[in-house]
């Protein structure tokens, strides 16, 4: 049965029906799984957002001559590319979260402000929407 509320305990089917931890081993396996791609999902949004500042930038050819030489369109769809990376992963979390188990959701928030924290809290430079949804 699929819970509906939030429940704490180490039995967690969590996005597909392969993924369920039935030990606490297993179960803490699964948290730490979470909690290190909700670290990632700031790094690449911190590194999409530099990537998108870079690109934008006047000053392109004399910081980064290699992105001068190549097209727009090519600077466009890396963008693109990591922008789709970034969203795939941030709706892996949500549904990661809808498994409505509070270890997984606590996980998901902890790996996400850690992220932050460590990738994009000196982001000061960098002017962006910034928006606690994990999949903006």
């Amino acid at each position: 049965m699929k819970h509906m509320t939030i429940y704490w305990g180490k039995d967690v089917t969590l996005m597909i029906g392969s993924w369920k931890t039935h030990s606490w081993i297993s179960y803490l396996l699964t948290l730490l799984a979470c909690f290190l791609i909700s670290a990632f999902y700031q790094y690449l949004e911190d590194r999409r957002l530099r990537f998108k500042a870079l690109t934008s930038s006047s000053a392109t050819s004399i910081h980064a001559p290699l992105l001068a030489t190549h097209g727009r369109r090519a600077r466009g769809f890396a963008t693109a590319l990591l922008f789709g990376l970034n969203s795939a992963i941030g709706y892996l979390l949500m549904l990661a979260v809808m498994s409505f188990n509070g270890g997984v959701f606590v996980a998901v928030i902890l790996g996400l402000s850690f992220g932050y924290f460590l990738f994009r809290a000196g982001d000061e430079e960098i002017v962006a929407v910034d928006n606690p949804c994990a999949r903006a």
